[in-house]
């Protein structure tokens, strides 16, 4: 993946640029406050005939997106509340570019398929985010997948430039609910795997 590739460097440079931030005053919950704002532009931008300029904004809006939680780590200011606010908000921001999308699209020849695939897409990016929360609150990693976020931003921004967005809706509405699948896949074989090894120590004690 995209960002098992790039990930560590990102994430280096971001801490950096979140230093600086940092000492501007502004608390990580208003950066995510702000990268929601943006991806509403974004939106607005794209449901009004401007896909091009929509991906270039896009990918300044993800690259704002993982501001606050560097922000954050830089200021020692993590909390457990700024991570369900950033997570919360990010599906937000997520759904609202779809929502754009789906405006821009109904405007086209292809307006029906293009709205089904824009609900499938949809669903199916929920449905990666949702797995993996309930994963983690289960007390399991699940961050597996053809096309987490980074992968599904980078698909859709390229898609945008170009000015066919129908080919990566496609590409979304499936993949989407391939990876949602391989994370429950994980998950049960990451239970089993804990079942036999409670089992195995269950039996050892017995001895």
């Amino acid at each position: 993946m995209i960002s098992d590739l790039i990930g560590p460097r990102v994430r280096t440079w971001m801490l950096r640029v979140g230093r600086v931030v940092a000492g501007w005053g502004l608390s990580p919950n208003t950066l995510t406050l702000i990268g929601l704002l943006l991806n509403v532009i974004v939106a607005a931008v794209i449901a009004l005939g401007h896909p091009g300029a929509g991906g270039v904004l896009l990918l300044l809006a993800s690259a704002f997106d993982m501001l606050d939680g560097a922000v954050a780590r830089a200021s020692d200011a993590v909390t457990r509340f700024g991570g369900f606010f950033d997570s919360t908000l990010d599906r937000y921001s997520e759904i609202v570019v779809f929502l754009g999308l789906l405006v821009y699209l109904l405007g086209t020849p292809e307006a029906r398929v293009g709205s089904l695939l824009v609900f499938a897409a949809a669903v199916g990016s929920l449905m990666i985010s949702y797995a993996r929360a309930r994963a983690e609150a289960a007390g399991y990693a699940a961050s597996v997948g053809v096309l987490p976020r980074p992968e599904r931003v980078i698909l859709l921004a390229i898609s945008l430039l170009v000015g066919h967005p129908l080919w990566a809706l496609w590409v979304l509405a499936i993949l989407t609910h391939v990876t949602a699948a391989m994370r429950i896949a994980h998950v049960w074989r990451a239970s089993q795997q804990r079942g036999t090894i409670a089992r195995g120590a269950g039996g050892a004690g017995g001895q």
